[in-house]
């Protein structure tokens, strides 16, 4: 696939396309197929591009972001160890099992578990503090 930068002559027009091959651009040129789909003139030619060149210090920035990702995976993981050791997971049932702790003042125990958006929004609304953290699956299988 390559990517063509093209103006419309007519409308001075300026939009991408892509092709399968630059010969595939030039058989549609040839057969009159290319066309400007805001004026819908035939008069579409390539336009001046520049290359795209990858910088090093573009690399090492990549690498530094990287680090820094990995960083933080690994700091909510260690939070995902400490909320599986000392929390009760209740899965998909959150949202009921938090009001049952709320309104039947059962003593306080720590759940976790999935709920929707508008789940968590009604609890808050109720007054039951609640918080969403991320949580990375575990793909060492």
């Amino acid at each position: 696939m390559i990517k063509y930068n093209l103006v419309c002559k007519r409308c001075n027009l300026i939009f991408d396309s892509w092709f399968s091959s630059s010969n595939e651009y030039e058989r549609l040129k040839k057969k009159k197929l290319l066309n400007c789909h805001n004026c819908n003139s035939i008069k579409v030619q390539k336009n001046i591009m520049a290359p795209k060149l990858i910088k090093k210090n573009l690399t090492i920035k990549n690498e530094q972001n990287l680090k820094k990702l990995n960083k933080v995976k690994e700091t909510i993981k260690d939070y995902q160890k400490f909320i599986k050791k000392n929390f009760q997971y209740v899965g998909n049932n959150f949202a009921y099992e938090a009001r049952s702790i709320h309104y039947n003042n059962k003593k306080e125990k720590n759940i976790y578990g999935t709920a929707t958006k508008k789940d968590l929004k009604e609890l808050s609304d109720e007054g039951i503090e609640t918080q969403m953290i991320p949580w990375i699956e575990d793909k060492s299988n």
